[in-house]
């Protein structure tokens, strides 16, 4: 062995037809050797190839004037070489690589990227960095380092790895975890969710509605509507629309022809139903359509969703080996694996039913709350279960949907386990926690450890329910209830001590007690008898942290931290109790649904507000109107009168047509007092939109009736196209 920091040089050789290869070989590699692993100086990077440090010219890679006076300043000679060439060796398989650590050299091969993940491994492997998220790395300092001389050949346990950070902002991230991204393989970003693309809507759906699928005794054309999978003028179309887009995106290979999102949306036309009655699955439909796409484009790969009610595979048809199937558990629980769950038996069974037909899946595995990403979700202890599942069944494709934030539930520990568990599903995740927690956190590590070790202990041991839409008021009985609060915080307020004098440190320890701050806030505001001065404090503290460590974001409806502060301070912290309705009885004359029907009893007049998740105080009626009186318990002078709806579109919450009120002195003879008519919203954010206003004159009443039409059925436009939609109520405010 021999020394290698300070006695090396880079050497890049042609790289042949990659160029792009080639420039994030040279951005990857020349910034660390050349700038971090001599630690004096650096230089600017982007993705973009014209503005990387180099150029090629008679097939080598010349360094422009500013990294040569680099090399030549940092970097003796004669050095010691490092080549980095496209190539590829025995056993090395796409996006692998060949580590060769010779007595005077030291060689990278790889095909395309794989040179570009050698460069970064060779930098880990061997000189110990680490890299851990937008801008953080870790470098170790001092000791010279020693090379083993030897072979090392690394392939990737996924082909295609993607996954979801705030850290993919920063080139040498992506280019260090080896993630990948749509763009990278699919034409023209089609993938996922492209019929509306394919065959739009806009343009079809007035003049061709046999195009869309049938069902509830009629076509529905629309934006978020899927295909009459049987019509063969549909497929021409579809065809010819993707020769187009092959032909324009030369390269790439691989497109998306995939369902609209949205449950239960499928065609039942005559033909279709005949397809899936042979079939016994709504699959079947899916699978011939595409099969026939596959067919005439043989050369390319052509991906369609297993998803929601295409999950399970048709009992017949076989996809095409150029078929690629994309398979979401998105309904699954996240408590324990995919197999020691319940909800992800139904998943399982489709996983293994589609590996028997097809070698060609990719897996879309969730992994974080999308309807609170600062919620606490201790699920680290499932993700190697679930990476050895895939594994062991051909999964060749993988997206690691985690949603990670800035601020979210240990954003850069989550991104950085699912990267290198889908490089390699092996690697033990002890040893990868324990790597990040040492390094990323120091002296603060073990209490870090123990916090997640102990909030993942409770979720097994209460069998918490931990969903991918959930608010963390479902979790104030177990993982969040008061003792084990108090003992999170006590692990936080050690692990802050511990690193009191390392600011980068504290940073990182105080931005992962954002979801614990969070989710107090949330819990606090279903608390009757609330401390409204200390609620006020902490939400302020709350609101600096969040604009201290620059959080976007707090659900995928992309609702800011700041927008949420205004709102709880005027929702919340509010005193309520001098709303006449406040504490009246209510007697229904439409019921809501029956999972609402023990909170409706209080829910409309306890004064207490529900949150973005509908899951506590919010009362819900399905594909009906509502129909409800409040006794207000004895003759008042009414002014106003509204009442507080929620609009979350995503789980099918819309806003209704309209709402009328009319008030009665004793209970029999009502008149109304105001009628209001509410134009279609399409807003995408979650909010809370009060109903009602000012009488027209105030009125002496004791009962208060509310009559809602409700808009019942998905518009077009909705991915619930055609199905019965809710409307939720969690509050009426007399005055």
């Amino acid at each position: 062995m021999a020394p290698l920091r300070g006695s090396f040089s880079l050497t890049l050789c042609a790289m042949t037809s990659s160029p792009f290869h080639t420039l994030g070989a040279s951005t990857v590699f020349t910034f660390f050797v050349v700038t971090v692993v001599t630690g004096l100086c650096s230089l600017p990077l982007s993705a973009k190839p014209s503005r990387a440090p180099s150029y090629k010219e008679d097939g080598k890679t010349r360094y422009t004037s500013t990294a040569l006076s680099i090399l030549q300043k940092f970097l003796p000679v004669p050095p010691r070489t490092v080549v980095l060439c496209e190539g590829v060796a025995d056993g090395v398989d796409t996006d692998g690589y060949c580590i060769d650590v010779r007595k005077n050299e030291v060689r990278i091969t790889g095909e395309g990227k794989g040179v570009v993940y050698g460069a970064c491994s060779f930098l880990q492997r061997y000189l110990d960095m680490d890299y851990w998220g937008e801008g953080e790395y870790y470098i170790p300092e001092g000791e010279k380092k020693m090379l083993p001389e030897g072979k090392i050949i690394d392939n990737p346990s996924m082909s295609y790895r993607q996954s979801q950070s705030y850290m993919l902002r920063d080139t040498l991230y992506k280019w260090w975890y080896r993630l990948e991204e749509p763009s990278e393989e699919f034409v023209s970003s089609y993938w996922v969710h492209t019929c509306d693309r394919l065959l739009p809507a806009s343009r079809y759906g007035k003049e061709h509605p046999e195009y869309y699928a049938y069902f509830g005794g009629k076509r529905h054309p629309g934006s978020a509507s899927q295909w009459c999978m049987s019509n063969p003028e549909v497929l021409e179309i579809v065809c010819g629309r993707l020769d187009s887009l092959f032909k324009a995106n030369p390269g790439l290979n691989m497109i998306s022809v995939s369902q609209n999102d949205g449950s239960d949306t499928y065609c039942r036309c005559p033909e279709c139903q005949k397809i899936l009655d042979e079939e016994g699955a709504p699959s079947g439909p899916v699978i011939r359509f595409v099969n026939k796409v596959a067919q005439r484009f043989p050369d390319k790969t052509i991906s369609t969703l297993a998803y929601l009610f295409t999950m399970q595979p048709p009992k017949v048809t076989k996809p095409r080996e150029n078929v690629s199937i994309m398979l979401c558990d998105i309904d699954c629980r996240r408590q324990t694996s995919l197999k020691e769950n319940p909800s992800g038996q139904n998943f399982m069974k489709a996983l293994e039913g589609w590996s028997r037909i097809s070698d060609n899946i990719f897996v879309w595995d969730y992994g974080i709350n999308f309807d609170n990403y600062l919620s606490p979700f201790p699920n680290f202890s499932t993700l190697w279960d679930n990476m050895q599942i895939f594994k062991e069944h051909g999964v060749r494709m993988h997206f690691s949907q985690i949603a990670s934030v800035r601020g979210g539930d240990f954003a850069e520990l989550r991104t950085y386990l699912v990267s290198n568990l889908m490089w390699n599903a092996d690697t033990p995740l002890r040893d990868l926690m324990g790597r990040f927690l040492e390094r990323y956190y120091g002296k603060a590590a073990k209490p870090i450890y123990d916090y997640v070790k102990l909030m993942e202990g409770a979720a097994v041991g209460t069998d918490v329910d931990l969903f991918i839409y959930d608010s963390p008021v479902s979790y104030k009985g177990n993982i969040l209830r008061p003792t084990l609060l108090t003992r999170y915080n006590r692990l936080f307020d050690e692990a802050e001590s511990l690193v009191q004098d390392d600011p980068v440190r504290l940073a990182r320890v105080r931005r992962s007690r954002l979801p614990l701050m969070y989710s107090s806030l949330e819990l606090a505001r279903t608390d009757p008898d609330m401390d409204r001065e200390i609620v006020r404090f902490d939400l302020e503290k709350f609101r600096k942290a969040a604009l201290e460590f620059k959080v976007e974001m707090l659900n995928e409806r992309r609702n800011d931290p700041s927008e949420y502060c205004d709102l709880y301070l005027r929702r919340y912290l509010d005193d309520v109790r001098d709303n006449l309705a406040y504490g009246a009885s209510v007697h229904y004359d439409i019921l809501p649904g029956k999972k609402y029907l023990p909170l409706s009893v209080h829910s409309l007049t306890d004064g207490l507000f529900g949150g973005t998740t509908f899951v506590e105080n919010w009362v819900g009626w399905e594909g009906i109107d509502a129909d409800f009186t409040l006794d207000l318990g004895r003759e008042v002078t009414v002014s106003e009168i509204s009442t507080d709806f929620l609009r979350q579109l995503g789980a099918w919450i819309l806003i209704p047509e309209k709402v009328q009120y009319f008030l009665s002195p004793d209970g029999k003879d009502f008149s109304e007092v105001m009628s209001v008519d509410i134009p279609e919203d399409r807003g995408s954010k979650v909010e809370f939109i009060p109903i009602g206003g000012k009488l027209s004159s105030p009125v002496e009443a004791r009962y208060l009736r509310v009559y809602v039409t409700g808009t019942k059925v998905c518009p077009q436009w909705h991915y619930g196209v055609g199905n019965p939609c809710w409307f939720f109520i969690d509050e009426v405010i007399v005055r």
